[in-house]
C-alpha cells in the first residue's frame, strides 16, 4: 500500500514538472509584464536563460490544435496504454504523433526501440531533452534503449521495420493513417490507438449498427479491432471537445482472397446508399452506366481489343460505310439499347439467384458482401478499371479509396 502511495506520488510530482516546464496548460500566448529590476533578480534572469535554451526563444510551447497536438497528461491513462500494449523487452514500437514524449518515455521503458515520427520541430526537441534528461536520471532502465525520431508527415513517411504501433494519433489523420497501416506492407503484431470516441466508434460498428460503415467493413476484412477503454478529453491539454477512445488492431492472419482495389470500388458503390436495398443501388441507371463501361473495359483489356474495334479498318469499305452512314448510325444506337437492356437483365439476374436483391448494406456482414462480389465477377461484372489497377498494397495510400 505504502509502495503504491511512494509510485502515485511519483508520477504526479513528474506530470507537474513536466507541464509547469512546458507552460501546456497555457495554449495562447499571454502579454509580457514588465517591472522594475530589483536586486536579486539575477537568479531569475539565469532561470529563464535555462529554460529558453531547453525550450526555445519563446519559452512557451504553443499548441496547434488544427494539428491534433492535444497532449494526453494522466499518468494512469498512459500507463494503461503501455500495459495493454502487449509490448515484449525485444519489440520496436513505433508511435506517431509523440508530441512532448509522455508516451514516449514509458515506451522506452518498455520496448527495445522507438521510432517516433513528429511533423513539428518545437516538439521533437523537448522530445529530445526530456529522454536526455531521463536517462541520467534512470540509469538502469532507460540508457541502453534506443529513440528513433524521424521528422516527418507520418501520411508521407517511409515506416522502418517495427513490431507493434502505440499512438496517440492526431485526429486529422485517424482515416488515412489507419488505411496506410492495415494496407501497408510493413507488417506488424497490433496496433494500441488512442482515437476521437466517435471515430473509435465507427471503427468498431458491426452490421446492423447505426455506425456501421463502409470504413468498418474495410478495415475488418483484414483485422480484428478491439475496444479498450475509453478516455475523458480532461485528460489532454489543451482540452479537446470531445472524449477519446483506445482500440486495438491486429491483423488477420488469414486474409480472404479478393483483388483489394476491386473490393474497395464495390464496397464504395454498396455503401454510397448503405440503407437502400441492394437492387434499388443496382437498378439505377446511372450505375448501370457506369458497371457497363467497367466491364466493357475490363473484357476488351483481356481480349486485347482497342475501344475502337466496332469501327470498320478496311479501307476498301470506307466509302461504302459513308452512304450507308445514317443507317448505321440508326443501327448503333439501337444495338447500345439492346446491349443496356441486357447488362441491365444480368445485374438483375446475379442479385435474385444470391437473394441479395432485397438487402441492405447497413446490415450485411463482410462474407455476404464477399459472396455477393465473386457472383458479379463470375458473371463478368467489375467494379474497378482494370487500366488503373495498382500491386493489392501500395503505399503511399489513398484512404477515399476505403472511407
Amino acid at each position: 500500500m505504502l509502495h503504491q502511495a511512494k509510485s502515485l506520488s511519483l508520477h504526479l510530482k513528474s506530470f507537474l514538472e513536466t507541464c509547469q516546464s512546458l507552460r501546456l496548460f497555457s495554449t495562447k500566448s499571454k502579454p509580457t509584464r514588465r517591472y522594475p529590476r530589483k536586486d536579486g533578480d539575477d537568479d531569475h534572469e539565469e532561470r529563464e536563460r535555462n529554460r529558453k535554451e531547453k525550450y526555445g526563444e519563446a519559452g512557451t510551447i504553443h499548441l496547434n490544435k488544427s494539428r491534433g497536438q492535444h497532449i494526453l497528461t494522466n499518468p494512469r491513462v498512459l500507463d494503461a496504454i503501455v500495459r495493454k500494449a502487449e509490448i515484449k523487452p525485444t519489440d520496436t514500437v513505433l508511435e506517431i504523433g509523440p508530441g512532448t514524449g509522455n508516451l514516449t518515455l514509458r515506451l522506452l521503458e518498455a520496448a527495445e526501440k522507438v521510432i517516433a515520427v513528429e511533423i513539428d520541430n518545437r516538439m521533437i526537441k523537448i522530445l529530445n531533452t526530456r529522454v536526455f534528461e531521463h536517462r541520467f536520471q534512470d540509469r538502469i532502465t532507460v540508457s541502453f534503449k534506443v529513440l528513433q525520431v524521424i521528422c516527418k508527415d507520418a501520411l508521407k513517411a517511409e515506416f522502418p521495420k517495427f513490431d507493434l504501433i502505440v499512438a496517440n494519433i492526431p485526429y486529422g489523420i485517424s482515416s488515412p493513417l489507419i488505411a496506410k497501416l492495415v494496407f501497408g506492407d510493413r507488417p506488424f503484431r497490433n496496433a494500441t490507438l488512442l482515437l476521437q470516441k466517435e471515430f473509435a466508434r465507427r471503427l468498431l460498428a458491426n452490421p446492423g449498427e447505426s455506425e456501421y460503415n463502409r470504413l468498418a467493413v474495410n478495415v475488418k476484412l483484414v483485422a480484428d479491432v478491439e475496444f479498450i477503454m475509453d478516455v475523458s478529453k480532461r485528460d489532454f491539454v489543451p482540452c479537446p471537445r470531445v472524449d477519446s477512445s483506445v482500440v486495438k488492431i491486429r491483423p488477420k492472419a488469414q486474409v480472404p482472397d479478393v483483388d483489394m482495389h476491386e473490393w474497395w470500388a464495390f464496397t464504395r458503390t454498396c455503401f454510397s446508399k448503405k440503407n437502400k436495398t441492394i437492387g434499388a443501388t443496382f437498378k439505377q441507371k446511372k450505375k448501370l452506366v457506369e458497371l457497363g463501361k467497367r466491364t466493357q473495359a475490363m473484357t476488351e483489356s483481356k481480349d486485347n481489343v482497342p475501344s475502337d474495334s466496332y469501327d470498320n479498318d478496311d479501307g476498301e469499305e470506307d466509302d461504302e460505310d459513308e452512304e450507308e452512314g445514317g443507317v448505321e448510325g440508326e443501327c448503333s444506337s439501337s444495338s447500345l439499347e439492346v446491349e443496356a437492356t441486357l447488362f441491365k437483365e444480368k445485374v438483375i439476374g446475379v442479385l435474385e439467384a444470391g437473394g441479395f436483391g432485397e438487402k441492405r448494406p447497413s446490415k450485411m456482414s463482410n462474407e455476404e458482401l464477399l459472396h455477393l462480389l465473386s457472383l458479379f465477377n463470375q458473371a463478368g461484372i467489375h467494379f474497378h478499371d482494370h487500366d488503373k489497377r495498382k500491386e493489392k498494397y501500395n503505399v503511399p495510400f489513398d484512404a477515399s479509396l476505403i472511407t
